[in-house]
C-alpha cells in the first residue's frame, strides 16, 4: 500500500490517497463564491502512512498537510423516511438529499519537525 492519510473534514474522518476522488459533506455555504477547481489545504490530519513510516497525531499532526481541489458540488442518493402511526392509520413520507462536494487529493506531505521554515 502506498501513501495515505486519515483526515478530519466535514465532521467525519476519511482515509485519503493521492489522485483519488472523494465525496464529502458540504462544509461551507458560500462554495459558489469560493469557486470550483480551487486549491485547498487540510491541516486536521490524524495519521499519515508513508511506505514504512506511520505518524500518529495527538490529536492532529502539526507538520503534515494534505492538498486537494474542490471539483464540483453534487448530491447524495435521496433518503426516504416513512413515519407510521399504526393505531391512527396515519402515515407520513418525506425525504431529503444531502449536499456533497467532490474533492480530489493532489498531495500528502509530511515535513521534518526538526527543520523550521520561517
Amino acid at each position: 500500500m502506498g501513501k495515505y492519510a486519515i483526515i478530519d473534514i466535514g465532521g467525519s474522518q476519511l482515509k485519503v490517497e493521492p489522485g483519488k476522488f472523494y465525496d464529502i459533506r458540504r462544509f461551507t455555504s458560500n462554495l459558489d463564491t469560493l469557486g470550483f477547481n480551487k486549491q485547498i489545504s487540510i491541516n486536521r490530519i490524524l495519521l499519515v502512512h508513508d511506505e514504512a513510516v506511520i505518524k500518529i497525531g495527538s490529536p492532529w499532526l502539526s507538520n503534515a498537510v494534505v492538498k486537494g481541489r474542490l471539483l464540483h458540488s453534487c448530491s447524495k442518493k435521496k433518503l426516504v423516511i416513512q413515519k407510521i402511526s399504526c393505531k391512527k392509520k396515519k402515515q407520513k413520507i418525506f425525504g431529503y438529499r444531502e449536499s456533497m462536494v467532490r474533492l480530489v487529493i493532489d498531495s500528502i506531505s509530511l515535513s521534518d519537525p526538526k527543520t523550521k521554515t520561517n
